[in-house]
């Protein structure tokens, strides 16, 4: 009985296999690199704002975010800060799983409870910039912060 050797030859020639998944993960890590990018500025502004200008950090209350909020330049910015680190470090952890989880099933439980986090961080904190009310129309006026008009 003759054994092969699983081990290919040092000179023969190099086959690459055939995978499905096309270019996902070139695509994504040239979002990773973007992304960095772009959050770097997001990030940096959003801590320039809230932490140098005007009173800094004694300044964060309530009433700076419900200002802040008013204006849709800040949501959108607010906005694309969230969606762009969430889908950055999701990407990031997906990628630490595919390389760490050896079994398929431990790679679909972790990746599944991966994605449901992200949603539920994404669709919250989407809900929470859009819908913010600081000003509610029928609250008691002792509740409400001191910049809400008084009717």
């Amino acid at each position: 009985m003759t054994t092969q050797s699983t081990i290919p030859s040092p000179r023969s020639p190099y086959v690459r296999r055939k995978t499905t998944r096309g270019n996902f993960e070139l695509y994504s890590w040239v979002f990773m690199r973007g992304s960095g990018v772009v959050l770097l500025v997001l990030i940096f502004g959003h801590l320039w704002t809230n932490l140098m200008v005007g009173d800094g950090v004694h300044a964060i209350d309530f009433g700076f975010v419900g200002g802040k909020w008013a204006s849709p330049f800040w949501q959108i910015w607010d906005l694309l800060m969230l969606w762009l680190a969430m889908i950055h470090g999701t990407n990031g952890v997906r990628t630490i799983v595919n390389d760490y989880a050896q079994r398929d099933t431990t790679r679909m439980v972790l990746k599944g409870l991966l994605y449901l986090a992200f949603t539920v961080v994404v669709v919250l904190g989407t809900l929470v910039i859009f819908t913010f009310e600081p000003c509610p129309p029928d609250a008691p006026a002792n509740l409400l912060p001191s910049f809400c008009p008084t009717i």
